[in-house]
């Protein structure tokens, strides 16, 4: 990459900076910047206890993970990045290949965790956290799939599929209200419920999906480590506890995948009603009763 796309890039995403800022001064957590595999990575990281990863989906940033942040950060450390090429983690490499995520996800519980974390991913972070634990269990004390790409055959809804499609094509407002109700239960409700973030969210949103790279990364990852699915050999080599949170009314990974990676694996699957595969931005109260649930469980496979 030459000096001027070098400083095209960091202006893009400083470009950003205002409505990212908002959003995090609405949080009670700090962002940092972190080289991990070489890639200038954003991380949210505050609290104190026993540390929890969470990785967001595709497209999405690690401020999705907003609404439940302030109930974790009473009994746990956070550590929340933006997965690369999302958000403000800068990527300048060409490609994305799985062994260099795989090695930033490493260097990244390595600089911030004093302990073994709980890793819990929302579908692309929930593919990419179950493909790490097949060889890197060592490094992580539980992992938490959350509407998980990786455990089924990715066979969304023709809606879901065509929505999702037209936004890639044509990242407009008007395609982004017509595809958010495609992974939002309540979308109205949500709104409400966001107040004064609702509109810097959106804002913040649409400026990361009409970035180049950033949808270029989007698009990679998927390729590489969202929509294949995870064989079954692989899968059962996982050694850590680990349990399946699933929004009931996902149209894009069915309950149908949750239920039967639960029955196969003997991983414990608790469904949180009215969402969709967002239930960490939609149903937080529910969500982080959920996630409690399982980081006290001793018992889970």
């Amino acid at each position: 990459m030459n000096t001027q796309s070098t400083v095209d890039q960091d202006n893009r995403f400083h470009k950003i900076s205002d409505n990212r800022g908002r959003l995090v001064a609405a949080i009670p957590i700090a962002e940092r910047r972190i080289d991990l595999a070489g890639i200038s990575t954003a991380v949210l990281v505050g609290g104190e206890g026993p540390p929890i990863i969470l990785l967001h989906g595709p497209g999405e940033t690690s401020l999705w993970w907003m609404r439940v942040i302030p109930q974790l950060l009473k009994t746990n450390r956070l550590i929340v990045p933006d997965l690369p090429g999302h958000g403000s983690s800068r990527l300048d490499h060409t490609t994305l290949e799985a062994d260099l995520v795989y090695q930033w996800l490493s260097e990244l519980i390595e600089q911030t965790c004093p302990s073994p974390p709980a890793l819990v991913g929302n579908i692309l972070g929930g593919s990419i956290g179950a493909r790490f634990a097949v060889e890197h269990s060592g490094q992580i004390d539980r992992l938490v799939l959350v509407n998980s790409l990786g455990l089924g055959k990715f066979r969304p809804a023709p809606r879901f599929a065509f929505g999702l499609f037209r936004f890639m094509l044509w990242p407009t407002e008007k395609n982004f209200n017509r595809f958010f109700p495609q992974c939002i239960y309540d979308v109205g409700g949500l709104r409400s419920k966001m107040g004064e973030n609702w509109e810097p969210f959106v804002a913040y949103n649409l400026e990361c999906a009409r970035d180049k790279v950033r949808s270029t990364a989007v698009q990679t990852l998927m390729k590489n480590l969202g929509i294949p699915k995870i064989p079954d050999d692989e899968l059962e080599k996982i050694d850590v506890p680990t349990a399946l949170i699933w929004g009931r009314h996902d149209k894009a990974n069915k309950l149908k995948i949750a239920e039967t990676a639960s029955k196969r694996y003997g991983w414990p699957l608790h469904v949180i009603e009215e969402t969709r595969d967002d239930p960490k931005l939609e149903r937080p109260k529910a969500f982080v009763h959920a996630l409690n649930t399982v980081l006290r469980a001793t018992n889970i496979h």
